[in-house]
């Protein structure tokens, strides 16, 4: 029985119990790395967080671990207000998956670690700068009270790392733009307009983000939605 009580140690042996290596197979097929997961889906971890809940020192010790399923728990139950910088980059050291990094980029956001937007978009790995961007796009979507200066402000960084090819860069680069495009019409218009811009580019993936953001952001259903 799982409870506010349970340790880390308790949880971990619990995920491991309910390992399933058909799940594992399924995951694969979504890019999820699966060398180190038991194949538990994200609706049963975060049943499994609301029974443990929050508790952070035992967050830190979750994330100790290498299975997938722990570190998933850990961004579940940590708490939002005690996280520091610290511990964000100390999480960062180890991603090594879209999925990992999206969760985490979401507590970050809630934890408002906004000083680290700019640090982890200069970061030369893969899945650190990918951090940046999704939690430009999180901030876009669910601080809606959020000054739109604050969310406009990480524009230059969506131009400036618009160029880098790698597969879950330009994802998240392009799902930036897209998500501050659509928060409101005041954040729409310069969206498209470097999207735009970005359409014309002779570089190819600088160009592939523009053109697909453009098209999303000059949908009319969108303009009506924000209209």
């Amino acid at each position: 029985m799982i409870t506010s009580a349970s340790d880390a140690a308790e949880l971990i042996a619990h995920l491991e119990t309910l390992r399933s290596e058909e799940n594992i197979a399924g995951m694969a097929r979504f890019g999820i790395v699966t060398n180190r997961a038991l194949g538990i889906p994200n609706p049963d971890l975060k049943a499994i967080a609301r029974q443990a809940k929050k508790d952070h020192a035992r967050a830190r010790q979750l994330w100790s671990s290498d299975i997938r399923e722990v570190r998933l728990l850990a961004l579940f139950t940590a708490e939002p207000k005690r996280l520091t910088a610290d511990d964000a980059r100390n999480w960062g050291n180890d991603f090594n998956s879209w999925e990992i990094v999206d969760c985490a980029a979401d507590l970050f956001v809630e934890a408002r670690l906004d000083e680290l937007v700019s640090e982890f978009a200069a970061d030369e790995r893969e899945f650190v700068r990918r951090t940046a961007f999704a939690m430009i796009s999180g901030a876009a979507v669910h601080r809606k009270k959020e000054p739109d200066a604050t969310i406009l402000a990480w524009m230059p960084l969506i131009e400036a790392h618009s160029g880098d090819p790698r597969n879950f860069v330009r994802k998240a680069v392009n799902w930036a733009l897209r998500s501050i495009g659509k928060r409101n019409l005041a954040c729409h218009t310069p969206a498209l307009a470097l999207a735009s811009a970005l359409a014309e580019s002779a570089d190819k993936t600088t160009r592939w983000i523009g053109k697909d953001a453009a098209r999303e952001l000059a949908n009319e259903k969108l303009l009506a939605r924000l209209r």
